[in-house]
């Protein structure tokens, strides 16, 4: 196992150990790395650099809108390369983090797909990295097994050709790996994931003719899709693989974004197969986006559901230009999980599930997403009703027309006490989960990631500092936005909340992250509170991490 601080390659240094480093973080693969960093970080740089440029566009009264420079794209007649066949039939997929048990149950849950997350639903502490990469490899090889602590089951791979077809999420551009440093420089979190999958997988994966295949997050334009493909050009070429290989999906889960997707797509063309609403994500974006926008205030986040109008717009502009270009339109997360000993209850979280999955495939979506095994079969009848072919690429949705104004436009809605209450919870425990170890948690019988965490956080940041936006946005009369009884939006009540919190949850310390509720309550007490809206939660806490 390599010490922390020893220089494992030339000018390469790892700050952390873990089980299993050694085999998994040999010199070729670190050596690998290092040319991934050096060949990329300046591009990444850049990318970034101009989201904090247009960010302050919006900050100072622009909107997004469509690219007049990338007309040409949008009006062209071109196709994306043709699909894999293993990608052609993806009506559900389910996705998770990289622990063994998800791994193996994911695999073997009957669904179609299943993505491996590094991303949203995983704290990337380094051992959980490090384990994650390593049960992928096994899962690769076939050999990847699994005993429950307490010795009562031995969890084991169904024959590969049952298997659900294994795609990766790395983590966005946004984010660091801070125990690799290359040259003294933090990696970047997107180039470490998917170069240690792809050193030890690629080859593997590609004489199963199975990708490998990937989901891209959290891109908000044409230019940083172009460098994930300048990405993948590299490894193909240095992994000996042939060109296009390396297939991926793009989640659309950011307002910027939803103005690119044709030229998202054309960006990636040579390899990408589809395009999905991430749409927990793309809430958080739009709140993010236009914070300093008063006019744009959303509504609680169990009142901003798919058929608020600007949702449905983003869905069906998405399916409309994916189907237009020969590829799939992938529909969004059901986060509900069954609700033990109530049978009432349970059976109205499912209704609601399928009325999600039902206005997917009756829209033209191409498959769905679920985060929980027990959901794969509705989600798989919903659609084998009413999809008998593999895909729908056939709806062409030429009825709908999307403008700007349509992707902008704030839904009409209500705070209610139990929305900020549950907000600032929700916050919290998933926060104190994370800085734990925990990255998907279960609360209030939804499944709760990164994404659905920032939309509460962004929406308690919204609604607290609204008067002061509306003010500087030239508003000299306007006030605290109001709970639908009347009391003020204001820090005393986000005090209370906070203040309450540990009191509500002390029959249930046995809470993933319970030692840790007093540190997330202070975050997020900063967090509320600064001036400036943290563009994500996951990078302060992430400084608190290992």
């Amino acid at each position: 196992m390599t010490t922390p601080g020893h220089e494992a390659a030339d000018d390469v240094l790892l700050t952390a150990s873990a089980d299993g480093q050694s085999q998994l973080l040999t010199p070729g693969t670190l050596e690998f790395l290092a040319g991934l960093h050096r060949r990329f970080e300046p591009l990444r740089q850049r990318r970034l650099a101009e989201r904090l440029e247009r960010q302050r566009g919006f900050d100072a009264g622009r909107l997004p809108d469509f690219r007049e420079d990338t007309r040409a794209i949008r009006d062209g007649d071109w196709k994306v390369a043709p699909l894999p066949d293993a990608l052609r039939n993806r009506r559900v997929e389910i996705t998770g983090p990289v622990d063994p048990k998800m791994v193996i149950n994911a695999l073997n849950s009957g669904a179609n797909c299943f993505m491996a997350d590094f991303e949203d639903s995983t704290s990337p502490t380094w051992a959980n990295l490090v384990l994650g990469q390593r049960v992928l490899r096994k899962a690769v090889a076939g050999t990847l097994d699994w005993m429950a602590p307490d010795g009562a089951r031995h969890y084991t791979l169904r024959p590969f050709e049952e298997q659900a077809v294994l795609l990766v999420r790395p983590r966005g551009w946004h984010l660091e790996e801070k125990h690799v440093l290359v040259d003294d420089q933090p990696m970047s979190a997107s180039l470490f994931d998917l170069g240690v999958f792809a050193f030890h997988n690629a080859a593997a994966l590609a004489a199963k003719d199975r990708g490998p295949y990937f989901y891209l997050p959290k891109l908000e334009c044409m230019e940083e899709a172009a460098l994930w493909n300048d990405v993948f050009d590299h490894v193909e070429q240095a992994l000996g693989l042939p060109a296009g290989q390396m297939k991926a999906t793009v989640l659309i889960e950011t307002l910027p974004a939803a103005f690119e997707m044709d030229e998202i797509l054309h960006a990636l063309r040579g390899r990408i197969v589809g395009l999905n609403c991430g749409r927990w994500d793309y809430i958080f974006s739009y709140i993010k986006t236009l914070r300093a926008h008063p006019d744009r205030v959303l509504p609680e986040r169990g009142q901003v559901t798919m058929d608020q109008s600007f949702l449905r717009a983003y869905s069906e502009l998405l399916i409309q230009t994916c189907h237009r270009r020969g590829a799939h339109a992938m529909g969004g997360m059901a986060a509900q999980i069954p609700i033990s000993g109530d049978a009432a209850a349970n059976d109205a979280a499912l209704a609601k599930v399928r009325a999600d999955k039902l206005r997917e495939v009756r829209a033209g979506h191409d498959g769905t997403w679920v985060a929980h095994p027990a959901l794969i079969p509705l989600a798989r009848t919903v659609f084998d009703e009413r999809m008998p072919t593999l895909h729908q690429q056939h709806v062409t949705r030429d009825d709908v027309c999307v403008g700007q104004a349509d992707l902008l436009r704030a839904p009409i809605g209500t705070v209610t006490r139990a929305g900020f209450d549950n907000n600032v919870e929700v916050c919290v425990r998933y926060l104190a989960a994370w800085l734990d170890g925990n990255g998907c948690v279960p609360i209030h019988w939804l499944m709760e990631d990164a994404a659905t965490a920032e939309i509460a956080r962004t929406q308690l940041w919204q609604w607290l500092h609204h008067e002061r936006i509306a003010k500087a946005a030239g508003n000299p009369q306007a006030g605290p936005l109001h709970l639908d009884d009347g009391e003020p939006i204001d820090f005393a009540l986000l005090e209370r909340a906070l203040i309450g919190l540990p009191g509500r949850l002390a029959d249930r310390m046995k809470l993933p992250g319970a030692s840790r509720i007093n540190e997330a309550i202070g975050m997020l007490d900063r967090l509320c509170g600064a001036e400036v809206l943290e563009d994500f939660l996951t990078v302060p806490a992430y400084r608190r991490l290992d």
